[in-house]
């Protein structure tokens, strides 16, 4: 599957469930929210979690959820970029774009 297909089952989604209508400083909180959960998520897989309320969990299930986690960040950014008319591929082009105009004088690739 690919980010703009994936994107628009997203939307649809989101839409049946009456989570789309939500404005973007709302989905900018979901967001800073699942980045929290991806730190929790790496933490638990560098250094661990002493935490009574979490159960323990094995290599793999943390790295499943770490997927999960990194999913959630990912779908908010598809929905927020949505609601401003900006293709998935605009992200990545201009992503690129950026990294190489900042290191083109490094002489690094």
């Amino acid at each position: 599957m690919d980010l703009k297909t994936h994107q628009d089952w997203l939307v649809h989604f989101y839409k049946q469930r009456q989570w789309y209508q939500y404005s973007p400083f709302i989905r900018l909180n979901f967001l800073t929210e699942e980045v929290g959960e991806v730190s929790r998520a790496i933490r638990a897989l560098e250094i661990g979690r002493d935490h009574p309320g979490d159960p323990k969990m094995t290599a793999p299930e943390l790295t499943a959820n770490l997927k999960e986690e990194l999913a959630d960040v990912l779908d908010q950014v598809l929905i927020m970029s949505r609601q401003y008319e900006i293709e998935p591929e605009e992200l990545l082009r201009a992503s690129e774009a950026k990294l190489q105009a900042r290191f083109k004088s490094t002489g690094r690739d």
